[in-house]
């Protein structure tokens, strides 16, 4: 199958949280990560999110100015297995199209132009298949994919493998909280035998904090 190049990006506290106790957003990356976050998005085809991220935090998932010039927005992918993107999201506006992925048979219209729903079969979970979004990107002339959050969809890539770069940048912070967000969550691996190896392409301090670039061993 041919599938775009992915890449994960994710910024996490020292003890690998990504949000406080009871879930709420909160700003990890430094301001040099974040002009790295946008110069990234500027690159790539394609931005990708779930929906928990969509209604938890209500991104844009675009290209900010004052930190790229003449910013190229990526298209804006949602996974909403059972549509439930608010038609008031920042991710539908006009700012770059957007495409809606869905479970077959939950597909919903937005009245608007730019944005498009289409349908992709779920496993027992009620999760989209990878397998059918990657080909569905790839079809669409997206290359390179970029995917932000949340943890569950970032842990769905991981285990299946699905992953060519896997940038984290590391804050100088301790959160805590045994039910405290992390950067991959889903139900985990069972034994050693199914450990996800990476291996350290390069390591930079930014800021206060420091950015790990991975590769997976396959």
């Amino acid at each position: 199958m041919k599938r775009p190049y992915v890449i994960i990006n994710c910024a996490m506290s020292a003890d690998g949280k990504i949000a406080l106790p009871n879930r709420k957003q909160l700003r990890i990356s430094c301001d040099e990560d974040i002009k790295r976050m946008y110069n990234l998005r500027n690159e790539v085809d394609a931005v990708l999110v779930g929906i928990e991220t969509i209604l938890s935090d209500d991104p844009k998932l675009t290209v900010k100015e004052k930190y790229v010039k003449n910013p190229k927005h990526p298209l804006r992918v949602v996974l909403d297995g059972k549509c439930r993107t608010p038609k008031d999201a920042l991710i539908l506006n006009d700012s770059a199209k957007t495409l809606i992925i869905a479970g077959e048979g939950n597909e919903k219209q937005f009245d608007f132009e730019h944005v498009e729903v289409v349908g992709c079969k779920t496993d027992s979970r009620g999760h989209i298949d990878l397998d059918c979004v990657l080909d569905l990107l790839y079809q669409k002339g997206v290359k390179k994919l970029l995917v932000e959050g949340g943890s569950t969809v970032i842990w769905s890539f991981l285990k299946r493998r699905f992953v060519n770069d896997l940038y984290i940048y590391i804050g100088p912070y301790i959160i805590g909280g045994k039910n405290t967000p992390t950067v991959a969550d889903g139900v985990g691996i069972k034994n050693e035998d199914e450990l996800i190896l990476l291996k350290i392409v390069d390591i930079n301090r930014l800021g206060p904090g420091v950015l790990f670039h991975y590769q997976l061993i396959l």
